[in-house]
């Protein structure tokens, strides 16, 4: 079943794409002529769906409330007549008999026989008096007391709390209806009573039978007329059948016995009789017709009398009017469709010529004829298409004209570009630095030999790869900056960094780079120059390691020589104030003021020698000369210095000590005068194998630190890179950190001793 229901879906799904395809291939005209007529007679199928259904539905509604209302007045009609049968013949009995009473009591009057007499003989004769099959006259009084009755056993007793005795106590004279249930019965019968009141005897002459047992006693004639009067489209009509299927009231079957009639349908009135009250439609032929047709009816139930009321009417009777509403709208819709098609094929006539001669007009263009114009005769649409395609040619042959040179011009410049692509990558394989180009994902486009040479790889060793490889860890910070820095499009200049060679040794290099774009002025990539600056450091080491022992000299030769031959003058100077003080001479006082300043020189003197060549640095180590700073700075400042160092950090490169010792120096000094800062942290510790000495401050912090603009960050950065170590400074609101590390140079044994 699945497999066939999707065979259904396949084939149903292969047929609209067929028939879409159909409609693509159609001619404009035939696309609105198809699409006019689906959507005409989709709306025409609606509305008259919809038209037929809301007049079926009132027709259907008219008719049921119709047929409805006038079984409910038949019903009511029998009803009544039967009741007014079953009353007046309960009447007539009831009189009859007070006559009778009357007479013998006159008789009882006139001495002719005794009252007990007369009474005895009243109720002999009430007693043999039978109504229908089951009733009978009996009589009670004004208390209740049964005076008359078939069953002897009654009489004398009292049967006032039967309710409706009471209400024949309360009311004596008259008709009335109960229920009324005989001892053995299950459920009470409708029963009816008529009464007189004869006063002399007080006696309530009642004659009563079960409704059932009158329905022989009911005229039919009384209602029969009004009944087949009744008339519901040309041959509808209303109905009476009892509980044997016997026709009581009917216009054609009169006293016919439906389930006895072989040629008439029975299972209908079957229906009828078993449902009691309701509605019913079915197929009924009646003898004098040739066929059966659809009826409808509306019955009811008389339980009393077993009867079943109807009113029923034929249905193509009452849709006689939707015929002609059907008819109506096919002649419109067959009108409306010859003129939709008329219209649709002038509509499309005045849209379709104008894009064949348009279509045409392409043709020519397409054979290289940029002159074909269009004539315009019309203001609409396809006006303003004609010139739209006039302006399109205009443009179109100027743009070809314009076109023509510029291919013309992009000759000669992709001429001229290739030329200079060529004098490129020879300046490039000439070049003594190192060159790189990468693509926007940092993979590498080309190296040139004079990369090869310095580092090693080969061209074909790093196309298409990333040059991560040859970064070493501790300049990644810097390089991830160059490269985002570059990225945005700014140039890098002569940044000094490190790399590796392919045999594994450290390259001091320069780097300048720059963003590449392409013809569109699109990023594209970078080109970078890697200056091979490993001899100028050695050079730049080897003179500041001069410089450094020109220094020391210096600070030497003025700690030794000057500061001493300054003490020998300031002790000549004071014997000279002593002797000018004896002989009480006047220039006492000068010589006082010169060996005030020869002290001063001393003093000077000896500073300039100790930053020249800090002694401490040299006889007590780096730790000592950092702990000087801090106590002469902190008490010359008055700000609180928190001083933690490692005594086992010792350096067997003294530069190395005196560049951190200028450095820390620096940062203390940059920290007092510009941070207002309260407190300074000076820190020297080992950390795995980098010793890091840290100048910590809780001032202001430094502004704008993108750039190092102040001349001391500058040489502090640079005493750093002379020493291989790396220089960071972090700042902000809550402080100004400078950190400064660099590998530990001790020797296995140095370390043994310190573990």
């Amino acid at each position: 079943m699945l497999h066939l229901y999707s065979r259904l879906l396949k084939t149903i799904n292969n047929r609209l794409k067929a028939m879409r395809s159909l409609f693509k291939s159609l001619e404009i005209r035939y696309k609105f002529l198809v699409s006019f007529s689906i959507v005409f007679f989709l709306s025409m199928l609606l509305c008259s769906l919809f038209i037929y259904v809301f007049v079926r539905n009132n027709i259907e509604t008219s008719i049921e409330s119709e047929l409805n209302n006038t079984t409910q007045m038949i019903f009511n009609l029998v009803k009544t007549s039967v009741t007014v049968s079953i009353k007046n013949h309960l009447r007539a009995v009831a009189e009859k008999n007070e006559e009778i009473v009357r007479s013998l009591y006159n008789q009882a009057l006139d001495n002719r026989i005794s009252e007990a007499e007369a009474k005895e003989r009243a109720s002999e004769l009430m007693l043999c008096q039978t109504i229908g099959t089951s009733g009978y006259i009996y009589g009670v009084n004004s208390n209740g007391m049964v005076v008359v009755h078939p069953q002897p056993t009654l009489i004398g007793s009292n049967v006032a709390h039967h309710d409706f005795v009471s209400r024949q106590m309360r009311s004596p004279q008259g008709y009335l209806e109960y229920e009324w249930k005989n001892p053995g019965e299950t459920v009470p019968r409708p029963k009816a009573l008529y009464m007189v009141y004869f006063e002399p005897w007080d006696w309530i002459i009642s004659a009563s039978a079960y409704r059932t047992e009158f329905t022989k006693l009911v005229n039919v004639e009384d209602f029969r007329k009004s009944i087949l009067s009744l008339k519901f489209g040309k041959t509808g009509y209303s109905f009476v059948i009892d509980s044997r299927g016997t026709a009581v009231i009917h216009p054609k079957l009169q006293g016919i016995n439906i389930f006895d009639a072989e040629e008439l349908p029975n299972k209908y009135l079957e229906d009828m009789m078993k449902r009691k009250k309701g509605k019913s439609v079915y197929y009924w032929k009646n003898p004098d017709e040739p066929k059966a047709r659809q009826k409808m009816v509306m019955f009811n139930y008389i339980d009393e009398y077993q009867w079943i009321v109807a009113s029923s009417c034929y249905l193509d009777e009452f849709y006689s009017p939707l015929d002609t509403i059907r008819n109506f709208i096919f002649g419109v819709s067959i009108a409306f469709f010859l003129l939709m098609l008329a219209i649709t094929f002038k509509i499309s006539s005045s849209i379709t010529n104008p894009l064949r001669e348009l279509m045409g007009r392409f043709d020519c263009v397409r054979e290289g004829d940029f002159t074909a114009r269009m004539k315009n005769d019309s203001t609409g649409e396809v006006g303003q298409l004609v010139v739209y395609f006039n302006r399109f040619m205009d443009r179109l042959e100027t743009y070809h004209q314009s076109l023509q040179n510029q291919i013309q011009e992009r000759r000669i410049a992709q001429e001229a570009q290739r030329k200079s692509q060529e004098r490129y990558f020879l300046l490039m394989e000439a070049a003594a630095d190192p060159i790189v180009t990468y693509d926007m994902k940092g993979n590498v486009i080309y190296i040139n030999p004079a990369f090869t040479r310095v580092f090693g790889w080969s061209l074909e060793e790093c196309v298409g790869k990333r040059m991560g490889h040859y970064v070493p860890e501790d300049n990644w910070n810097e390089t991830k900056i160059m490269i985002n820095q570059v990225i945005s499009g700014n140039a890098i200049n002569n940044v000094e960094t490190r790399r590796y060679s392919k045999q594994g040794h450290t390259v001091d290099v320069s780097i300048s780079g720059a963003i590449t774009r392409d013809r569109k002025g699109n990023p594209s990539g970078s080109i970078i120059i890697l200056r091979d600056i490993t001899k100028s450091k050695q050079l730049e080491k080897q003179l500041i390691h001069v410089g450094d022992r020109e220094r020391r000299k210096i600070g030497q030769d003025l700690h030794d020589d000057l500061c001493p031959h300054l003490i020998g003058i300031a002790g000549l100077a004071t014997v000279l104030k002593g002797d000018l003080a004896v002989q009480g001479h006047a220039g006492e006082g000068l010589a006082d003021k010169i060996l005030v300043l020869i002290e001063d020189a001393i003093g000077k003197a000896r500073s300039l020698a100790r930053g020249l060549c800090p002694v401490h640095l040299v006889s007590h180590g780096l730790q000592a000369s950092l702990e000087e700073i801090a106590d002469t700075l902190g008490h010359a400042s008055g700000i609180k210095f928190r001083f933690d160092v490692d005594k086992t950090v010792v350096f067997q490169d003294n530069s190395v000590a005196t560049h951190l010792y200028y450095i820390a120096r620096e940062a203390v000094t940059n920290a007092v005068k510009h941070s207002d800062a309260g407190r300074i942290e000076l820190c020297l510790s080992r950390e795995n194998e980098l010793i890091h000495m840290c100048i910590k401050d809780n001032g202001r912090g430094i502004k704008n630190t993108g750039v190092q603009h102040g001349m001391g960050l500058q040489i502090m950065a640079y005493r750093a890179k002379i020493i291989d170590a790396r220089f960071d400074i972090e700042t902000g609101q809550n402080g100004t950190m400078v950190h400064v590390y660099i590998k530990n140079t001790l020797s296995n044994a140095q370390k043994e001793e310190i573990v």
